[in-house]
């Protein structure tokens, strides 16, 4: 063999080294920048806690009491499990978090960072419901499908957006961005932007101003009743009217407009 050609495989030799040398350290890297990202998504998850719930008093009793966080890292393994096509292995995960938590995510349902589940029992995500950035459920919340679709059929929270206790989101449906869904409404339909839902079904209010997202929207005792101001409304202007006509009266007591919010019993027979 030729001195050139020894040479030669040996340079080669040492390119082939240095190459798996820097594919090895390159692998490692990432290895480190995802056990990193992890961390750093358990630690916002946490803080997600203290932000929204002042009941929270120490790091360690997030860790061990609340069960909507056990939930969200639950639904990560079970998610990459679905991923990965392990589809029953997913399931399986997901109905085991469920008993030990109260709380049903599907293991396709795609979740953003900083969601936050307070108190959780009762808790239903669908398959294909998406969940945006900071979106907050309370106890009894469902995102449900009203199709057989094999397709989209579940709804899309965008980011801020937070739903009240009992309330169902219901179809394909998407809920905007910085809006607020009342205890118990029933949304079936989209709802736009900076909105509040209230009533069954789910009456959309729209707010007069855009709501700026610096904290989340938990005023949950500002809910407008829609239904009710409109008649009170109509009943006032109904007994303005009968009162423009002289000599006209009402052959049988009228229902009349609440007084500083309390109706009147005899109206009603009470």
């Amino acid at each position: 063999m030729a001195i050139s050609d020894m040479i030669r495989r040996l340079l080669g030799a040492g390119s082939e080294d240095r190459a798996s040398e820097q594919a090895g350290s390159q692998t490692d890297t990432i290895r480190v920048a995802k056990r990193t990202g992890l961390f750093s998504q358990a630690r916002s998850d946490v803080r997600s806690v203290f932000d929204r719930d002042p009941a929270a008093r120490s790091t360690l009793e997030v860790l061990l009491c609340y069960a909507g966080l056990h939930a969200i890292w639950g639904h990560r393994i079970s998610n990459w499990l679905w991923r990965h096509n392990l589809k029953l292995m997913a399931r399986w995960f997901a109905q085991l978090m469920r008993s030990l938590t109260g709380i049903e995510i599907h293991p396709g349902a795609r979740i953003g960072p900083e969601f936050f589940i307070d108190h959780g029992m009762g808790v239903v995500i669908g398959e294909t419901a998406e969940i945006g950035t900071r979106v907050t459920l309370y106890h009894g919340v469902t995102l449900g499908g009203t199709s057989l679709s094999k397709g989209k059929r579940h709804p899309t929270l965008e980011d801020n957006v937070v739903v009240g206790a009992g309330a169902k989101v219901l179809g394909a449906i998407t809920v905007g961005e910085n809006s607020r869904i009342g205890a118990n409404a029933v949304v079936v339909k989209s709802v736009p932007p900076n909105s509040v839902v209230v009533g069954v079904p789910g009456q959309v209010v729209v707010r007069s101003q855009a709501r700026v997202a610096t904290a989340p929207d938990l005023d949950h005792g500002r809910l407008p009743d829609a239904i009710g101001e409109a008649l009170v409304s109509l009943i006032t202007r109904v007994e303005q009217l009968e009162n423009k006509i002289d000599g006209e009266r009402p052959a049988a007591p009228a229902i009349h407009a609440p007084d500083h919010g309390l109706w009147h019993g005899e109206d009603f027979s009470i």
